[in-house]
Parts: structure tokens; sequence; C-alpha cells
């Protein structure tokens, strides 16, 4: 049985606080929001469930502040970066500069433990796929402001994309990253493809952004062909 540690262990309620963020980020990564308990949480951080009830209220708002501790700086460093690359470009600035200054925040993560490391933008991208409605609106309400900045960057370095096509790629970007840092398929085909290279987020991201550049930059697609291909193949049957 876990040792419960009280409120006033001596060590501040700060301490307390850390450990039961700490505990819930790993639990929280390893299993999703829905399979980790309070139980478990409690039992890793050494506390009592009256704890968590005091610093956190819920199992929801705890899985709020755990990204919240690792999300308002990544966020903050992302329009920080954009302010300075525009300061120093002549306007517009390209989506590539853009791209960087989307990607770096989340690469000095990835790469201090102290900032969350690897394991919180693993639980980022599980976070971005779960079905949670909780989840989901509060993820919007976090990236509002931050993507709001990057979505007029993008616009003036694109200016022949209609608000709405831009609105769709930000979204398919910022999806294809969460899914990427989320997943191990991409670690394991790296080292299927090239042993030599270090499994790592750094690596992932590196190969990821040619990519996304590619689909920001790619023509207006032609709607309704695409529809007309689609209900082809729908009514087609064997």
């Amino acid at each position: 049985m876990a040792t419960v540690i009280p409120l006033n262990d001596g060590r501040g309620p700060a301490a307390t606080k850390d450990r039961i963020l700490d505990a819930a980020e790993g639990l929280f990564m390893e299993h999703g929001f829905e399979a980790t308990s309070l139980r478990a949480i409690t039992a890793a951080a050494a506390v009592n469930l009256a704890a968590v009830n005091y610093h956190f209220g819920s199992k929801e708002e705890l899985f709020q502040a755990v990204l919240t501790r690792r999300l308002d700086p990544m966020n903050q460093r992302r329009v920080a970066l954009l302010d300075r690359f525009e300061r120093e470009s002549t306007p517009p600035l390209s989506c590539e500069r853009i791209l960087v200054a989307l990607f770096a925040p989340a690469l000095e993560l990835a790469r201090d433990p102290e900032l969350g490391g690897k394991n919180f933008l693993r639980l980022l991208g599980r976070a971005y796929a779960d079905p949670a409605p909780f989840i989901r609106r509060f993820l919007s309400e976090q990236y509002a402001q931050m993507i709001a900045r990057f979505k007029s960057a993008f616009g003036r370095a694109l200016p022949h994309l209609p608000k709405k096509e831009l609105s769709w790629r930000l979204h398919f970007i910022m999806g294809a990253l969460s899914y990427t840092l989320a997943g191990t398929d991409a670690l394991k085909l790296i080292a299927e493809l090239n042993p030599k290279e270090s499994a790592n987020d750094e690596i992932l991201l590196r190969r990821l952004a040619p990519f996304l550049l590619a689909g920001l930059k790619a023509p207006l697609p032609d709607l309704s062909e695409v529809t007309r291909e689609l209900d082809a193949a729908a009514a087609w049957r064997p």
C-alpha cells in the first residue's frame, strides 16, 4: 500500500501539488484519461484523495492542470518566437519560418525533462485524439489565442488561400503533429529505415515539417472533382 503523506508534511502544499501533477502526468500519458483512476494517482504521488480534491477538485480539473502546466509556457514561447521572427524579417514572414516558430518550442520541451520532456508530448498527442468532449473543449480554448496568432501569420504568407481553407490546413497540421508525437509507430519506422538514427522526437518533427509545408502550400483543391470521385467510389459495388 502506498504511504499517505498529508498536506502538512513539512514540505508544503506546493510540493504536494507538484507530486500530484507529476504522478498524474505519467499515468495519463501511459493509460489515457479514462483508464487512469484517482486511486492510482494518489498511490503514485503518495498522497490521500483529500489532497487531490483540495488542490484540483476533480479528475477532469486535474487533467486540465497537467496540460496547462506545460502548454501555457510552450504556447507563450511559440508566440514570442513568432513575434521575434516578424520583427527581424521583411514581411510577409515565410511559411518555413512560421513553422519553425511552431515547432521549435515543442523541440525544446521534448529535449528538457524540466519542461515536460518527450512524455508530455506523448500525453498531448493522446489528449488531442481523445474523444472526451471536455478535453476537446479545453484544448480548443487553450490553443485559441496561439492558433489565431499563427493563423494571421500564415494568412499573410499565403494570401491566395481563403480563410476557411487556411483554417482546415491548420487543423490538419495540429492533428498530424499531435498524432505523430503521440504514437510509437513513427519511432518504429525510424528504427527500421535507419537504425543509426536515435529514435527521438526531434527526428520526427524534422521529418514531419516538409510534409506539412507541402500541405500548406498546395494548390487549392477542386472539391467538385473530389466529390464526384468519392460519390463514384461509394456507389461502386464489387
